[in-house]
């Protein structure tokens, strides 16, 4: 099997830097590199550096070696075509077709996919220009990842720095993995909810739930995989922010609620797949509840938490909005998931057995996809973004 062609466009921006980890990894996981930066890029990182990462020399003139044709051929045959950095200049060239250099000829003569990984400054990223580049460049099928918020250049912090290298990596291996497949989330946005809420005791307990947030992780990553804006509300999960996806970290159930009625106003989709506790302490000790020797404790008093997955399908944002929920069962799994989709309202409901080591913080998992119109569909053992994709299949289909 001929090792996968990836071409690698690098522009002008201070994370160019970064690009180098990010061709190590292709490299060193067997791809084939081309890295064509634009003459910007060359201010950050000379052509020498790329040519020793890559074991190949860097493509940078459109005039260079012609009887090959580069600016036409590079594209055509890569399986792959990836921007890190991609500035809002870039953006702009790809939007409107602009193709004064090496790097922007490859976009417009690519037939594989493409993914644009953005860095600039904040107020460069939210300007509506780029805002309407992004949309433009989204609705034709191109990846385009949502920049990471944090330190940018100078004193400044905000949305709008490069993913991190190794997510950036693993946002490609997925686009790869679908090869030329469609797009089908292109232009969507769905929201994503992962891991356990935490409901607050007193200032050091909590009542909480044994979920680690990688399934919902995996169906955030894979929704940006499939050309979709992500927003990820994330309870209490360690895990590092998939590239390109939106994260609006959460706590409670309360908090959760209140993110996710925020973040679906215009999302085509929503998959709850965070564990949200149903109760919480009626009253919170604002001191550390002390033990008193020979005095047993008092009871805990719990009250209901709001089911945030019965609101939302009850209602919905957005007409033809799809709800996706997920049921976490130790017995009488399908007959308890039949009647908790008709309970909840949603779309589809995603039912797996927990305990005993399955599910819960492990990197595989099995599930039944349940349909509010009577369709089943098994997804067997294995790892959760097979099982993401399996949800995001049946989300496509109704969507489409």
């Amino acid at each position: 099997m001929n090792a996968p062609r990836v071409v690698l466009g690098v522009s002008g921006g201070i994370a160019a830097y970064k690009a180098c980890e990010l061709l190590r990894r292709f490299t060193e996981s067997g791809h084939q590199v081309t890295v064509v930066p634009t003459e910007a890029a060359l201010h950050f990182v000379g052509e020498a550096t790329w040519a020793a990462l890559s074991g190949r020399p860097a493509a940078t003139e459109t005039w260079e070696s012609v009887h090959e044709v580069p600016h036409v051929r590079i594209g055509q045959n890569a399986d792959l075509v990836v921007v890190a950095p991609a500035t809002a200049d870039l953006l702009a060239k790809a939007a409107h077709g602009l193709a004064d250099d090496l790097l922007t000829n490859t976009l417009l003569t690519a037939r594989c996919p493409v993914v644009l990984a953005p860095a600039m400054h904040t107020e460069m990223w939210e300007h509506p220009a780029t805002q309407e580049n992004v949309a433009t460049l989204r609705r034709r099928g191109t990846v385009v990842l949502e920049p990471a918020v944090g330190r940018l250049t100078g004193k400044d912090t905000g949305k709008g720095r490069l993913p991190e290298p190794s997510e950036i990596f693993e946002a490609c291996r997925r686009v790869l993995a679908r090869g030329a497949a469609e797009q089908d989330l292109a232009g969507r946005h769905v929201v994503v909810s992962a891991g356990g809420t935490r409901e607050p005791l007193d200032p050091v307990r909590f009542l909480g739930n044994r979920s680690s947030g990688k399934q919902g992780y995996a169906l955030a990553a894979t929704a940006a995989a499939r050309g979709a804006r992500v927003t990820l509300l994330s309870a209490n999960a360690e895990l590092p922010d998939p590239a390109g996806v939106d994260v609006v970290r959460v706590s409670t159930a309360l908090q959760l609620r209140e993110a996710a009625h925020k973040a679906v106003l215009d999302a085509d989709a929503v998959v709850m797949a965070a564990a949200v506790a149903d109760f919480r302490p009626a009253e919170y000790a604002t001191g550390k509840i002390k033990k008193v020797e020979g005095v047993d404790p008092a009871p805990v008093v719990l009250v209901r938490n709001p089911d945030i997955l019965a609101e939302l399908s009850a209602e919905r944002a957005r007409p033809g909005q799809l709800v996706v929920g997920f049921a976490a069962e130790t017995d009488d799994v399908l007959a308890n998931g039949r009647a908790k989709l008709a309970r909840k309202g949603c779309d589809l409901l995603v039912v797996n057995e927990v305990g005993d080591g399955k599910a819960f913080g492990q990197d595989t998992n099995a599930a039944t996809v349940l349909a509010a119109d009577g369709g089943e569909t098994q997804v067997p053992h294995g790892p959760k973004e097979v099982l993401a994709d399996a949800v995001w299949d049946a989300v496509a289909a109704r969507l489409g």
